[in-house]
């Protein structure tokens, strides 16, 4: 991956090292799509932290959802290990700011992640911990209009959500199948004219732990 002066360039950042942000890695990997994984996000919409605290709460609250959770937390990592993924786990995002936004040609728009040792430039973003308020002032912020759908708004900028749920935290094999999903999305915007692969033994697919 090519360094100028700091700035480091790649197809996809992921923020959160969780289950969520794993499980993206690994379906990007799986379609040939470069990613760098950072810790999390320190400053978010007016400059605050984001709040996870309910989506731990969440989490804690099944014992049998915590369980399946942990299970397939240990194949993600495992597929990491194996794999090579690039994890940075005491890396933290400080900053998003859009790069040309105002140039009429949307493609040449990146992504700058901000973190204490770099810039990381990126076509894509994941986001897997912060709530749907934070994440509508923070586009406020950046001059972007959000309508009734936000998950639709942020895919047009190049922001993808897994496990960001507006209430609760999803299931695990909901988590798995957004992963999938946003999998899918990056890549065709990646490669448009390549055929997706039939994934044989998907992570989407993982049986519950017994």
């Amino acid at each position: 991956m090519p360094v100028y002066g700091g700035t480091e360039q790649t197809t996809a950042v992921i923020i959160g090292t969780g289950m969520s942000g794993l499980a993206v890695a690994a379906e990007l990997s799986r379609r040939g799509v470069d990613s760098i994984i950072v810790d999390g996000l320190d400053i978010l919409g007016a400059r605050q932290p984001a709040n996870t605290a309910s989506l731990q709460r969440c989490d804690a609250a099944d014992a049998a959802s915590l369980q399946e959770r942990n299970e397939i937390l240990r194949h993600l990592r495992n597929y990491a290990a194996s794999h090579k993924l690039d994890i940075r786990n005491t890396t933290r995002a400080v900053q998003l700011d859009l790069v040309g936004a105002g140039i009429a040609d949307a493609p040449m728009r990146k992504w700058a992640v901000h973190t204490p040792t770099g810039v990381l430039l990126t076509d894509h973003i994941v986001l897997t911990r912060c709530a749907h308020s934070q994440l509508r002032r923070m586009l406020s912020e950046l001059g972007i209009t959000v309508g009734q759908n936000l998950v639709v708004a942020m895919r047009a900028i190049g922001i993808y959500l897994v496990g960001v749920g507006e209430l609760i935290t999803p299931t695990p094999k909901e988590v798995l199948r957004q992963a999938k999903t946003v999998g899918n999305a990056i890549s065709a915007k990646v490669n448009p004219d390549s055929v997706p692969p039939i994934l044989t033994g998907s992570l989407a697919l993982l049986p519950a732990p017994a």
